[in-house]
């Protein structure tokens, strides 16, 4: 729990104290229980010492050095305070006034409780959100795994094999490890806007539908162009991969035609990976049709704040397959 101040002002409005809440816990100088107890430190210091010496508490167990700065005369100087928690300051309590100590107690347990159920929402919402990214995640790696288990024929084994040791990338998500980078670093090959459009001209015979393909604005172009965009000589997109999993991303999110997004997305990725000579790794493609689809599903239902992990999914699943 991050610290927190609050003002603790006694019944008989006598005391006023600056209390800091950390780890779960109260926490006061020995100057602000003589305060609070209306007495003198020396008698806080004699209570807390008897206290330690009959083995109520454990002196380290209760006890916290914090670095404080306090001007003394023209200068700034830095001090170790010493804070006991809320322990200690109800033992002490017991020893002066248990009536002072009953009240501030129960103004300390019911703030304490405060910030506890405060915080629990908050973690809560936040591992809501986790478990549902997780979940997604789940989903697109149990439809990945399939293309393990379903072996078309010889050839396909070698490759399904080879990418089942690399599909390890649930553990990964969990450890937040996925890929964040490519490593193919070579200067890229950008296929012109004509060949992508080529692409779709024979997709298009092989679907029925008249819209299929059609445009509904330049954002196609744009994310064409995206992925070969810098700052002077940074690239944006230093690898093939990450080029590759912007582009695939980008076409199916901008949603730039009436109908085929996805598929048009898949195809443009693929051709980017042939021209950049990464389609294949010892004859054999680095993407099946069922990861290729999944990975494309898996895009098109994740959130706009979930695109670095999708495109960190697509990079690992290049990456680990060539």
């Amino acid at each position: 729990m991050e610290k927190q101040i609050e003002i603790y002002v006694s019944p008989n409005g006598q005391a006023h104290i600056e209390t800091k809440f950390e780890d779960d816990t109260v926490w006061l100088t020995q100057k602000m229980m003589a305060d609070l107890f209306q007495t003198t430190i020396p008698n806080i210091n004699m209570h807390l010492k008897n206290v330690y010496e009959d083995g109520e508490l454990m002196e380290e167990a209760t006890i916290k050095n914090s670095l404080i700065v306090q001007l003394e005369g023209q200068r700034e100087v830095k001090r170790s305070q010493k804070y006991h928690n809320l322990d200690a300051i109800i033992s002490v309590g017991y020893r002066i006034k248990s009536e002072v100590a009953t009240k501030f107690r129960q103004w300390a347990t019911q703030r304490l409780k405060d910030y506890l159920i405060q915080g629990y929402a908050i973690n809560e919402k936040r591992l809501a959100q986790k478990n549902q990214q997780v979940q997604t995640l789940k989903d697109g790696i149990r439809i990945l795994s399939r293309a393990i288990e379903y072996k078309v024929d010889e050839v396909d084994t070698a490759w399904l094999a080879h990418f089942a040791k690399g599909l390890e990338l649930l553990d990964d998500y969990d450890h937040e490890a996925l890929d964040q980078k490519g490593i193919s670093q070579q200067v890229a090959t950008y296929p012109d806007l004509s060949s992508y459009q080529n692409i779709i001209d024979i997709m298009r015979q092989d679907f029925s539908s008249s819209i299929f393909g059609k445009e509904k604005d330049d954002s196609f172009r744009s994310s064409v162009a995206q992925i070969g965009k810098g700052f002077g000589e940074v690239d944006f997109y230093p690898t093939i991969e990450e080029k590759a999993a912007t582009l695939l991303y980008l076409i199916i999110k901008n949603h730039s035609f009436v109908d085929g997004n996805k598929r048009i997305a898949a195809a443009c990725f693929l051709l980017f990976l042939e021209a950049n000579g990464i389609l294949k790794a010892q004859e054999n493609p680095i993407i099946s049709n069922e990861a290729l689809a999944s990975l494309t599903l898996f895009a098109a239902a994740s959130k706009p704040e979930e695109m670095e992990t999708v495109k960190k999914l697509i990079v690992s699943v290049l990456n680990r397959n060539q």
